[in-house]
């Protein structure tokens, strides 16, 4: 190298070195203003950021702050910039599977969280193990979001909608226990969501818990006395008490809300054929198998019925 080269060299990397150390500074005044609640204020330095040097992570920092204010088109420019610099940059991985996630592509969501898991550490891991879980439970691959949401929640409440997910995949999983301990979580944190009372006392019914599930029922049926589902559930564990008359009452009351309940179709079913009524228990077991997988409906048709007609 001439000797000449040198002082030129130098001062380009003390210049570009400046320039990274000022894109540092930018993002954490970013990120402190973040914190106090003022994305607008922290756009302003985020755009300092990206003048100073435009990489993956000053663009994926900027995306914060789109997102915040909900300006999804500059959120989604901003992470496919960062992408394009950096296809495994951590954050903007992240960022994109969110993206994918919440526009219901689940499978771009699976598999970009898991380009991003590639390194991720810390907080970020922790984030995209909860995205891969949720897209993962969507997608029916129990095993695989039950692991990743039981990671990424660790002690964690606070995170309703990942909370939910691990409890649908949980009792697809027959981990009803498992299930009923994370519904007993969702009704302490959210008192207030009648789902969530109407499916711990599902749990509890699944576990043969049938005077506890009605306990249950009756707290989310306090909310709204004529929910479909709250009805239909209180009406199959009523059904399993012995408790006939009352179970023909809801699930009369729940398909007056909801007609195309599969499982209240079978409970009415069953009620009818205790009581000799074939060919109305029969059109509502052949209904009830259009409709959904349910249950005991295949075999109730094969015993009771030919064709979804009396025999």
């Amino acid at each position: 190298m001439p000797p000449r080269a040198l002082p030129f060299l130098l001062a380009l990397f003390h210049g570009l070195s400046g320039l990274g150390q000022d894109a540092g500074r930018a993002i954490a005044t970013g990120d402190s203003l973040m914190a106090l609640g003022r994305p607008q204020k922290a756009l302003a330095a985020y755009n300092a950021a990206v003048k100073a040097t435009p990489s993956a992570a000053s663009y994926s920092a900027r995306a914060r702050a789109w997102m915040e204010l909900d300006r999804l088109d500059k959120y989604l420019g901003d992470v496919n910039e960062a992408l394009v610099l950096d296809s495994m940059h951590v954050e903007a991985n992240y960022q994109r599977a969110l993206y994918a996630y919440r526009g219901e592509d689940r499978h771009a969501a699976e598999r970009l969280a898991t380009r991003g898991l590639e390194r991720a550490t810390g907080e970020l891991r922790r984030k995209l193990l909860v995205v891969r879980g949720m897209a993962r439970s969507e997608l029916r691959r129990h095993a695989g979001a039950i692991a990743d949401l039981r990671e990424g929640l660790g002690e964690r409440t606070d995170d309703r909608p990942a909370l939910q997910a691990l409890a649908a995949s949980l009792d697809q999983a027959k981990d009803h226990e498992g299930s009923l301990r994370v519904m007993e979580i969702l009704c302490a944190v959210a008192p207030d969501d009648i789902g969530n009372w109407t499916n711990r006392g599902y749990e509890l019914a699944q576990l043969g818990r049938h005077a506890e599930a009605l306990e249950i029922y009756a707290k989310a049926l306090a909310m709204d006395k004529d929910e479909p589902t709250a009805l239909s559930n209180r009406s199959w564990s009523l059904l399993q008490l012995g408790r006939e008359d009352e179970a023909m009452a809801d699930v009369e009351r729940s398909l007056r809300g909801y007609p195309s309940n599969p499982f209240a179709l079978r409970t009415r079913a069953m009620i009818r054929l205790r009581r000799g009524q074939r060919e109305k228990a029969c059109a509502d077991l052949s209904l009830a198998k259009i409709l959904g997988e349910v249950p005991q409906v295949d075999q109730l048709l094969k015993e009771h019925c030919d064709g979804g007609t009396a025999k």
